[in-house]
């Protein structure tokens, strides 16, 4: 399961984007509201979630988590104790860790880019401690993936997709996308 998690104040083209590429490509993805059943993005648009926070565990049915960024969702994710086990779990257990914008800060601060090429929203690298930074809009090292902003939002979902899917797969997905 790849879990999503939706605190009040994300960024709602970096979650919702992410979670139709990922839906797309046959993967199964949950929507965790962090706090409430519905949550609200940073442009105040409301998104009933899958889930709740308190109804999951982290556990062996995690595969990836995904942190969108938005203000202050991503304050509102880092300061959560259970955000921060999911975390803890999945990168301990070799799971995919997923930030984009500002969230790639909460695992930076955590520790864990130390030596990884990761990238963030301009303004926040100083909080990516010990990453060796991008210039790349979205950057997989590992089962770390980070990504820039809203507006490489299906490339970062194409990016997890492909990790569970294959990059041929991934490539005719993201074609099916721009099929102009």
């Amino acid at each position: 399961m790849i879990y999503v998690f939706l605190a009040e104040g994300f960024e709602e083209v970096e979650a919702l984007a992410t979670v139709d590429v990922l839906r797309r490509a046959g993967l199964d993805v949950k929507t965790v509201g962090v706090g409430a059943e519905v949550v609200s993005g940073s442009h105040s648009i409301p998104v009933v979630c899958d889930t709740v926070i308190d109804a999951v565990q982290p556990d062996g049915s995690v595969d990836a988590i995904v942190l969108p960024g938005g203000m202050p969702g991503t304050l509102n994710l880092e300061k959560n104790e259970k955000v921060n086990s999911f975390i803890d779990y999945a990168y301990s257990n070799g799971k995919y860790v997923c930030a984009i914008c500002a969230a790639p800060s909460i695992l930076g601060k955590k520790g864990l880019l130390e030596g990884k090429e990761a990238v963030c929203f301009p303004g926040f690298e100083e909080y990516l401690y010990g990453a060796k930074l991008s210039d790349k809009s979205v950057c997989a090292d590992g089962k770390i993936i980070t990504a820039k902003a809203c507006g490489v939002a299906l490339k970062f979902g194409k990016a997890i997709a492909e990790q569970f899917i294959g990059s041929e797969k991934a490539d005719a997905l993201w074609e099916s996308l721009y099929n102009d």
